[in-house]
């Protein structure tokens, strides 16, 4: 026998999410940090110091004086790959240090 109220596991998690703002915002923070390590592949993640968010923009540390130079050319082709891995636009820029 059916439910007449049923809903998928989707549709709750949409309506969980909507009312939990704050951990909607955390959970794509995490999915914007396995980005970079997935989108720009595992030599870049070797050279990648830290890596953290805050008020929008991404800001990461690398050891290598080089990469930091071509990845601060590519910034903003970066951060719309890394929305688009996201789902949702979470960053507004890159702060390369």
């Amino acid at each position: 026998m059916r439910r007449k109220n049923a809903q998928t596991i989707g549709e709750i998690l949409n309506d969980f999410f909507k009312e939990n703002a704050e951990l909607r915002k955390r959970i794509l923070e995490i999915r914007i940090k396995r980005a970079w390590g997935e989108v720009l592949g595992p030599m870049i993640q070797q050279y990648t110091r830290s890596i953290y968010i805050k008020n929008g923009a991404l800001y990461v540390s690398l050891t290598s004086s080089v990469l930091r130079n071509e990845l601060t050319l590519s910034r903003d082709k970066l951060v719309k790959s890394l929305n688009d891995y996201a789902g949702s636009t979470v960053i507004h820029t890159i702060i390369i240090r």
